[in-house]
């Protein structure tokens, strides 16, 4: 479990595939102190360290993940938001994460709102989103507003803006999306009430 708070940017320094799965070299100033079987986010997604060496680690995504995220289309040198799993005597500085992304959107506009950031997103497949809910966006913990049907925005503090991925996202750059779990398990009992006459 996560909590959308990155703790650091990471070097993608290498892939390999090997039949349908990705093998990925990290490079980041955690990387030193991962242990392997340990479970981290990548933009979002929970994958399995499965080596650590010279400041850099190794994770593998299997094809579920690569049609499922934006892990696949990554390329040698672009950055990638990390988290560690949540420490249980912690603060949940965001909300709660579980490092499964439900879908991609699309970057449809980035404003510069001096001082802060607007990005507007457009959802590839129907989501779960409320007004001023919850959202995590590359493994950041956001809240969304002006949601309509599959489009929504968010705004970004500078902190944000420059200690992750985000700086480098522009008009049509693909990114992960894992909705609420407490609204998925709600959505999920609300329809399974429905369908079931008392």
């Amino acid at each position: 479990m996560f909590t959308g708070i990155i703790e650091s940017l990471g070097n993608l320094t290498q892939t390999k595939r090997e039949g349908s799965n990705l093998h990925l070299e990290i490079s980041s100033d955690i990387s030193h102190e991962l242990k392997v079987d340990q479970s981290v986010s990548h933009n979002g997604v929970c994958l399995t360290v499965t080596s650590v060496s010279d400041g850099k680690h190794w994770v593998t995504a299997v094809d579920e993940t690569l049609r499922k995220s934006n892990i696949g289309q990554l390329v040698e040198g672009d950055l990638i938001n990390l988290e560690r799993c949540v420490q249980m005597n912690g603060r949940l500085d965001g909300h709660i994460v579980q490092g499964h992304v439900d879908t991609t959107a699309e970057v449809k506009q980035v404003e510069d709102e001096d001082g802060s950031w607007v990005f507007t997103f457009q959802l590839n497949n129907p989501g779960l989103m409320v007004e001023k809910g919850s959202v995590c966006i590359n493994g950041t913990s956001l809240t969304c507003y002006d949601v309509k049907d599959n489009m929504f925005r968010v705004a970004i503090i500078p902190y944000t803006f420059e200690h992750t991925n985000f700086i480098n996202l522009q008009k049509s750059s693909i990114v992960n999306v894992e909705f609420d779990i407490v609204g998925k398990y709600i959505q999920k009992l609300t329809s399974l009430n429905t369908a079931s006459p008392l």
